[in-house]
């Protein structure tokens, strides 16, 4: 037998779906976000932009923003018990 793959995008058939409404192009707003050390985060994946997307383990959490690093800031994530550090594009976050 085969045996099943678990990708980066398994399960996220709804988790990655844009309602009619949100459908389009992306406002440059979203790109050029600033978020300062401390803010706290909502990750909310936008899927017309495929680089960066966040694990589906991590969407729809609430972050704390640790530092920047280039264009992508630093997060501090609880996943159950664990702490875990994610580094993601500002247009994949919304702030709280």
């Amino acid at each position: 037998m085969v045996k099943k793959t678990h990708g980066s995008q398994y399960k996220t058939r709804n988790k990655l779906k844009k309602s009619p409404r949100e459908k389009g192009k992306v406002s440059v707003d979203k790109y050029m976000q600033e978020f300062k050390v401390g803010d706290k985060v909502v990750i909310k994946p936008e899927p017309s932009v495929k680089k960066n997307l966040p694990h589906h383990r991590v969407i729809r959490t609430i972050g704390e923003v640790t530092g920047k690093t280039g264009n992508a800031y630093n997060l501090e994530v609880r996943v159950g018990n664990a702490i875990k550090k994610v580094s993601l594009l500002p247009i994949h976050l919304k702030k709280l």
